[in-house]
């Protein structure tokens, strides 16, 4: 491949680490929130975060996109590529990441909860202390494989016309007429972003580890 090739698939390898960066960051607040927040089983709200965080995983991500890329104008809330992609997939991730973080929360001791009440230590502080980095430890496999998941499956913003790694190499195989080197090239870089984010998961693992001891 030209040297004109690689610096094509970086940016749109560029394209996909931005939008699948941020889309992360937002699910994995708005996640935690919303498993806070069905936790304590608020009638009405949580039914409502029910459905969504069903629908919201039950719907293809291809079909997310392109419903807020051309619905979301219809209702006075014109998106631009970007931001349309950016939200499709904040609430697909945010779903799924809700579902993990409550698993956590539900498994948590409540003896620890109790022993720390109480000592006289207030509920903010024992969540934040003490509760958090347990459920973070407990969550981090599976909120690292919906990163990764994510990720492979970021192509699906191709279809408002975001050049991401996928479409780069559809354009590159389409004007050379080799698609193998571009396919190659490219399952690569997919394979170094996740690679870091396993690499990161295993040190985060081990930090943790060091500190319950």
């Amino acid at each position: 491949m030209t040297q004109t090739a690689w610096l094509l698939l970086l940016d749109g390898a560029r394209v996909t680490l931005w939008i699948s960066g941020v889309s992360i960051a937002l699910g994995l607040v708005a996640g935690l929130g919303i498993a806070l927040l069905r936790a304590a089983r608020i009638p009405v709200l949580d039914q409502v975060l029910a459905v969504y965080t069903s629908l919201a995983r039950a719907t293809p991500l291809v079909t997310l996109v392109l419903f807020l890329f051309l619905a979301a104008p219809r209702f006075g809330m014109p998106l631009d590529r970007t931001a349309a992609a950016i939200l499709a997939l904040t609430l697909n991730t945010t779903a799924f990441n809700a579902e993990i973080w409550r698993t956590a929360f539900l498994n948590f001791s409540r003896d620890q909860r109790e022993a720390a009440l109480a000592c006289g230590m207030r509920p903010a502080t024992f969540f934040r202390h003490i509760m958090l980095p347990q459920m973070i430890t407990t969550s981090l496999p599976g909120l690292v494989n919906e990163m990764s998941f994510l990720i492979k499956s970021s192509p699906a913003i191709a279809i408002i016309g975001l050049v991401d790694l996928t479409r780069v190499t559809n354009r590159i195989s389409a004007v050379t007429y080799q698609p193998l080197p571009p396919i190659l090239a490219a399952g690569l870089l997919y394979m170094a972003i996740i690679g870091v984010l396993i690499k990161l998961q295993s040190l985060a693992e081990r930090k943790a580890n060091r500190l319950a001891m």
